[in-house]
């Protein structure tokens, strides 16, 4: 995507689901042992935020071919 910034790499497609992503990724850093708190968290490693990141895309994706099966 040329042009785009990194301002906006933070919108939500559905603005409606953030509080539930938040949910979400509280709940994955905790499975996974990475302690992310509210707000700011400047102090993990970028592998920490990846792992978060990483963890969630798979449960998505897991979630999904569980729902196409169907």
């Amino acid at each position: 995507m040329s042009g785009s910034s990194n301002s906006n790499s933070n919108r939500m497609a559905v603005p409606e689901a953030k509080d539930a992503m938040n949910r979400f990724k509280q709940e994955v850093a905790s499975e996974i042992g990475v302690p992310l708190k509210d707000g700011y968290n400047g102090e993990l490693t970028s592998k920490q935020a990846g792992s978060i990141g990483g963890e969630m895309v798979k449960k998505m994706i897991m979630k999904q071919e569980q729902e196409m099966s169907k």
